[in-house]
């Protein structure tokens, strides 16, 4: 019984937290942590942009504007060869409406509130909604490759506004001063006031049939300076190698 009291006053205060949060689009994520989703409460004239994977549910309200063929869609085809991302534009246009959506793995989803002093770097997967104020910068070169995985690169989000990402299992926020180092397949955001370099540490690198969908390849990525990052508890390729 003081074990639940304990719990609760936890999640009371979390919530509380989130409530306090500086945020455009009124918001709540429920069933945390490991099974979280989002849903967003929308006044008449507000918009917001999501990954078409991730919509649950929605209110009649509720209308889809467009389908962001042109600009950004476009350009990701081009640099990457493939459309891997599916943005789509809602509105609740005359009167309010709720939008539910959850990532396709368990785990935590985060806000994050852009100010516009600084942007942030997130894995493409990981990727749920953002405002309108917030641009994805589609001219950002090390969209590629960061992984070593032909499905996810890195989208750099800037502008004013809020952005809401998720991870696989639980999510660990750290504060780097100096230098850090990460397996690329556990990182999920990092600050922009952050430089990386993607280093191969021949002691992590793994020789097995077992790392056929990527990983064990020792890759590393080594955050100088100040700003947070983002990592998940777990990573989607060694579950997979697991399984396999």
């Amino acid at each position: 019984m003081e074990g639940n009291l304990i719990n609760n006053s936890i999640d009371r205060n979390e919530k509380k937290k989130e409530i306090e949060e500086e945020h455009d689009l009124d918001f709540s994520i429920e069933n945390g942590p490991l099974y979280s989703s989002l849903i967003l409460d929308l006044k008449p004239s507000q918009t917001v942009l999501a990954e078409a994977s991730v919509i649950e549910a929605m209110d009649s309200s509720i209308t889809l504007i467009a389908k962001l063929q042109d600009g950004l869609l476009k350009t990701l085809t081009k640099a990457l060869g493939k459309e891997l991302l599916f943005i789509n534009q809602f509105a609740a246009e005359f009167k309010p409406g709720r939008l539910f959506l959850a990532p396709p793995l368990p785990g935590h989803i985060h806000h994050y509130y852009l100010t516009g002093r600084t942007g942030i770097l997130l894995q493409s997967s990981h990727f749920i909604a953002c405002v309108p104020t917030v641009q994805i910068d589609i001219k950002f070169l090390g969209m590629k490759n960061f992984f070593n995985d032909t499905s996810t690169f890195l989208l750099r989000t800037i502008g004013q506004g809020d952005v809401w990402f998720s991870s696989y299992g639980g999510l660990v926020e750290i504060t780097v001063q100096d230098d850090f180092l990460v397996d690329t397949g556990y990182v999920v955001a990092f600050e922009d006031t952050l430089n990386y370099d993607i280093e191969m540490i021949e002691g992590l690198v793994i020789k097995s049939d077992r790392t056929k969908y990527y990983g064990g390849k020792g890759l590393v990525c080594r955050f100088k300076g100040e700003g947070k990052v983002w990592i998940q508890a777990r990573q989607t390729n060694a579950f997979l190698n697991f399984i396999e």
